[in-house]
Formats: structure tokens, sequence, C-alpha cells
């Protein structure tokens, strides 16, 4: 039952769309013996005339008229300087045992031109002891597991000119309670 009201309320929107814009068409509507409702464009016994709103119409507005001067040229992204950037060390995957400093360092194609900085970060956070303009460091303390580090260089006015991909480290160091520790309180006689 539902289908087929759908069918006829559907049938109904196509006709009274088309036609009425169209032709102006008249649309009829009635009930049968089981009933189901009907629309049709021709008059039919018991059928009522349906009133049809004229369609909605919408016109574009004109685009704006173009000026005569010269349009301003689109900014771009920042001026490439930087063939290549990256971290020297640590290499990636480079596992560190039994120790919780870090060598590390930076390298850049042209070198790091005076004015801009370079920043190093570790697990997000920003490195402290990097040279604003790279070169070799030491990162300690370093807390045992994985981490990622890597490097980006900015102009003086914050812009991002060259950014490293992420190299991934890992510190091992024996657990406290490992026997072989020798800051386990156990060992201490």
């Amino acid at each position: 039952m539902r289908k087929i009201l759908f069918t006829s309320l559907f049938h109904l929107f196509l006709v009274a769309g088309a036609w009425t814009a169209a032709t102006a068409a008249t649309v009829y509507k009635w009930v049968d013996e089981n009933g189901v409702t009907h629309f049709s464009d021709q008059p039919h016994e018991n059928a009522q005339k349906v009133e049809l709103k004229a369609p909605q119409t919408f016109s574009a507005p004109k685009p704006p008229a173009q000026s005569s001067s010269r349009p301003a040229p689109p900014r771009g992204p920042a001026e490439k300087v930087y063939q290549s950037c990256g971290m020297s060390e640590p290499t990636n995957d480079q596992v560190f045992m039994n120790t919780d400093t870090v060598s590390a360092g930076t390298s850049a194609t042209p070198g790091v031109r005076p004015g801009d900085t370079v920043l190093v970060t570790m697990d997000g956070a920003p490195v402290p002891g990097v040279p604003s303009n790279g070169g070799q460091f030491t990162i300690t303390p370093v807390d045992r597991g994985e981490h990622t580090i890597q490097m980006t260089i900015k102009d003086p006015s914050g812009i991002t000119l060259c950014s490293s991909p992420s190299i991934r480290f890992s510190v091992h160091q024996p657990s406290v309670q490992s026997p072989t520790n020798p800051v386990n309180p156990a060992r201490r006689h």
C-alpha cells in the first residue's frame, strides 16, 4: 500500500513539475474503491482538480565585472632555499645500549643561512641545547624506550623552510631490578 502511494506521489511530482512548467496542465486526484490515491492529467469520475502553484525558479546572480587592473599574483609556498635537511645522527632504527645520553647531529644542503634557525624535536617536544645553525649536540637524559627525532629549519618570521622525515631510535637500559644493574638496591651490601 505504501509503495503504491509513494509511486503515485512521485508520479504526481514528476507530472506536476514537468507538465506544469511546460504546458500548465491540469492535474486530477481521486481515490479508488481499494483506497489507493491516483493522480492524472486526464479527468476521471469523482476526481478533484488539484491546484498547482507556479514552479519556483532561480536566476543566478551575474558575476562581478573584471577590473582592468592586474590582479595580485597568488602567494605561493615559501621560497625553496634548502635542497635537503635531516638528522645525520642518530640513524633510523639505531639502538643505544646502557646509556641515557644520545649524540645527535643535523645537516642541511646548502648550509643553514644566517637568520634561519634549526629546531629539533624529540617525541614532539623541542630539544634544548641545539645550536641555532644546527650541527652536533648531545641529548641528555634520554629515557629508555623508543623515541622519534626530527629537524626543522625556520626563517626569521617562523615559516618552515625545510622539514626532515622523522627518525626512530631506541634506548635500552637495564631494569633497576636487574641483578647486573649497578644501581640495583639488592647489589648494595
